[in-house]
């Protein structure tokens, strides 16, 4: 497309547009990446440590801005106020450990008869980073930081529905220092903007976090190029209770594995997999867990569950529960706004749609199991391999299942997934690759082999 087009950005809880942002054309992309190359070049040939000081720079200057960025992913994102200040300073927190690792980038002397042989890591040049809408500042970031520490440059294309953060990021870029045209944010559709992105000559990988069908396509589009990609995709993650695990303690927790940002979240451990002695018992303490989720206005400090992000995904969602289905309900406010109040749906079989397709909503399917095998079967008995959790006193039972579950990020007696200083990424049809970590930078670069004769 290179006719000029705008979108409209919605409030969720109110479904008031709340800003009209320009959408980029194919044109504008080729303006970027022409851009992005030449501060790219500039910034590969700073000093390393002059690279991170600018780097942490730019966290003290996110961290000043917490509030207001918190403010604007409450207004674009629908999220509550305490998610959203949390999500601003894991930019912050991201931007500062990636620092750390400029000066740490090192290559490697391997030994070779007859001289030395170096491995050098170097900057890919210009990257495409392609966020989400249901996490807008932290994803944008975790793309977006280690490739900056590593010497490149970026071109972030955020959601269609969600552009204010990282417009405002970019600015927050410039403030700290950082050279123009070195963090470009992009609004635009994903077929216009995000396509050119992907097909460009000039941008060498491409870091990708939303669904599975649109990572498939990204990543056959990059086929062409062979171009390099990270795709952190959908989920449908287990949450495995078994008899021996601190019930009470698993049911207070299990509404928040899967009602946290309303459900829009690839690691939501939507599929509560009971062992069958206790099921009953469980489901009796869950429904007033359930039950205390307050569901309401974002910007109070007292609300635990927002909206969704739009009529399209309160649609899809809804198309998942059928009219009298079985199981237990929370409330959700009426009126303006894309509200869906808490469901746990029971009674259901394991290959029911709402149980095994990802829904990214405030829904989850609690399910039976006899044994630790058939846990097992269950919890991989789909596509998508992302998280999960186990919940069990036995540390040996925990060792065991956590290498027999196909996920990349599993968690014991704890629903947590995702910390900016271990890595993150999924098995099967959840994604390729790896973000986050120690050794996110490298994913960054390209390894170059240098060998010097020392033989007369």
């Amino acid at each position: 497309m290179s006719e000029p087009y705008a979108l409209d950005v919605l409030n969720p809880a109110t479904e008031e547009v709340v800003a009209t942002v320009p959408g980029a054309t194919a044109a504008d992309v080729d303006a970027a990446v022409a851009r992005a190359a030449a501060a790219q070049r500039t910034w590969a040939a700073a000093a390393p440590a002059d690279r991170a000081r600018l780097l942490r720079r730019f966290a003290g200057v996110v961290d000043a801005h917490i509030p207001e960025l918190a403010a604007l992913e409450v207004r674009e994102a629908g999220h509550t106020i305490g998610n959203a200040r949390w999500e601003a300073g894991n930019v912050r927190d991201l931007l500062e450990y990636s620092a750390g690792g400029v000066e740490r980038l090192t290559g490697r002397q391997i030994p070779v008869p007859g001289g030395i042989d170096i491995a050098l890591l170097e900057p890919l040049g210009v990257v495409g980073v392609i966020a989400p809408w249901n996490f807008p500042l932290p994803i944008a970031a975790w793309g977006a930081a280690p490739a900056l520490a590593a010497g490149n440059a970026v071109i972030l294309k955020p959601a269609e529905t969600t552009p204010l953060t990282a417009l405002r990021l970019a600015e927050l870029a410039l403030e700290a220092g950082l050279p123009e045209h070195l963090l470009q944010v992009l609004p635009g559709r994903g077929d216009v903007a995000g396509e050119a992105l992907v097909r460009h000559p000039g941008v060498a990988k491409i870091v990708f976090t939303g669904s599975t069908r649109t990572g498939k396509r990204i990543m056959s589009l990059a086929a062409a190029q062979v171009k390099r990609v990270t795709l952190e995709l959908g989920g449908k993650s287990p949450n495995i209770v078994f008899a021996d695990a601190d019930l009470e303690r698993a049911a207070a927790a299990a509404p928040m594995s899967f009602l946290d940002n309303s459900g829009q979240d690839c690691c939501a451990r939507t599929r509560i997999l009971v062992q069958r002695s206790v099921h009953d018992r469980f489901l009796d303490l869950l429904a007033p867990a359930v039950a205390s989720v307050t569901v309401g206005d974002p910007a109070d400090e007292r609300t635990d569950m927002g909206p969704l992000i739009s009529k399209v995904q309160l649609e899809r969602v809804r198309s998942y529960v059928p009219d009298g289905a079985e199981g237990i309900r929370g409330t959700a406010p009426a009126g303006p706004g894309f509200w869906f109040p808490p469901t746990v749906l029971t009674g259901l079989s394991a290959d029911v749609p709402a149980a095994c397709e990802e829904i990214f909503g405030p829904v989850a399917v609690v399910l039976p199991f006899d044994d630790e095998a058939d846990a097992v079967r269950l919890a991989n008995a789909t596509e998508y391999g992302l998280a999960g959790s186990i919940w069990t006193r036995d540390v040996g039972r925990a060792l065991r299942v956590s290498g027999a579950v196909a996920a990349g990020n599993l968690s014991v007696n704890s629903h947590s997934s995702v910390r900016y200083w271990t890595p993150f990424g999924g098995y099967k049809q959840s994604g390729l690759g790896r973000e986050l970590g120690p050794d996110a930078l490298t994913a960054f670069t390209e390894t170059k082999n240098v060998f010097l004769s020392t033989e007369v």
